[in-house]
């Protein structure tokens, strides 16, 4: 059973041109992707201690406050982590979603994840599950989408708060103001009835949009194994706790953040000649005019992509060697990273 819809915290003229801006072309209409990401439901007494000690961000921090000590409201109804291994790398990225609404309801929250790797999540959470009070079971019955509000639609947060009758999960994306909302629904669920005048919208446009600002999503941008958080932008995103304590995989993490020096991080990059998706093989390695490696090439398509790369190379000429041809590429630091991104 999903919650009603909640208000925004983000207005929509905050929103506003965050689309067209993309270069998506999107005009003034709200753009909606249905997104092929899975959610698991996590529910019972312990749902949020549970999680706590696998993700790297602060899940206590989803329940519900105690209305008789002035805390009706949870600190935040959803949030951004990722689900390491014991040597510090990512193995899942995630989003939750706290669906009960007090302390008297039996805690309830959603995971969303990569499609292709719900059964590994699940897998997962049940490993380390052991006597914990919880249920974990995927929702087959739920729809996710993206909704990017366009140039026009300065009254898209107002509206879409005013459907709270209907069932459904709304909220801003809590990695960046750019992603613009989370929407959930039940499948059979008429999206037109609750976003009036939204359009439909390809995928590769939201990835192509993605790409653009730099955030991750999914298996292919984040390999799992591979990917460090930080370096992936995971504290950008609001998607770490350093006061939370212990959590798998958080002693890298600790003492990369305390010793302050991060020498790669994820990137968007504008290639010279737009390529089909996928067309580029997954980790190729970008150089330098003299021949130094300055990264490897995560995720794309057309003329943008994602890639790991070495901040002293960032703002020199770089380029990929496909099959005897070379592509040029330049990396671009996304206007929401911190004036200190540098670092």
């Amino acid at each position: 059973m999903l919650v009603r819809a909640t208000a925004t915290t983000t207005t929509g003229a905050a929103l506003l041109g965050l689309w067209r801006g993309a270069g998506g072309g999107g005009g003034g209409a709200t753009a909606c992707f249905p997104l092929r990401r899975a959610l698991l439901g996590v529910r019972g007494a312990e749902a949020a201690p549970f999680l706590q000690g696998l993700l790297t961000n602060d899940v206590t921090r989803l329940a519900p406050g105690d209305p008789a000590n002035g805390g009706g409201e949870a600190v935040s109804r959803t949030m951004y982590a990722h689900a390491l291994n014991a040597q510090g790398r990512c193995l899942y990225d995630v989003i939750l979603y706290r669906l009960n609404e007090t302390p008297e309801e039996e805690p309830h929250i959603l995971l969303e994840c990569d499609s292709d790797v719900l059964d590994a999540v699940q897998k997962h959470l049940k490993l380390y599950k052991i006597r914990r009070k919880v249920n974990i079971a995927p929702c087959l019955d739920l729809a996710l989408w993206a909704v990017i509000p366009g140039e026009s639609d300065g009254d898209a947060a107002r509206s879409l708060a005013q459907r709270i009758e209907q069932d459904l999960v709304l909220t801003p994306d809590p990695r960046a103001e750019v992603m613009g909302w989370r929407l959930i629904t039940k499948k059979e669920a008429n999206l037109s009835e609750i976003i009036p005048g939204g359009q439909i919208r390809d995928i590769q446009d939201y990835h192509q949009h993605r790409y653009k600002q730099g955030i991750p999503e999914g298996i292919k941008d984040l390999p799992p194994g591979e990917a460090l958080p930080l370096e992936s932008n995971l504290a950008y995103m609001n998607g770490v706790s350093f006061t939370k304590g212990c959590y798998i995989g958080q002693e890298l993490t600790a003492r990369t953040h305390h010793m302050g020096v991060i020498r790669k991080r994820l990137m968007p990059v504008y290639l010279s000649s737009p390529l089909p998706s996928n067309s580029i093989p997954e980790g190729t390695e970008i150089v330098t005019e003299s021949g130094k490696s300055a990264g490897k090439f995560r995720a794309g398509g057309g003329g943008l992509g994602l890639a790991l790369l070495r901040l002293a190379y960032v703002n020199e000429p770089l380029s990929l060697n496909l099959a005897g041809d070379t592509v040029k590429l330049t990396a671009r630091i996304p206007e929401w990273w911190p004036k200190s991104s540098g670092k």
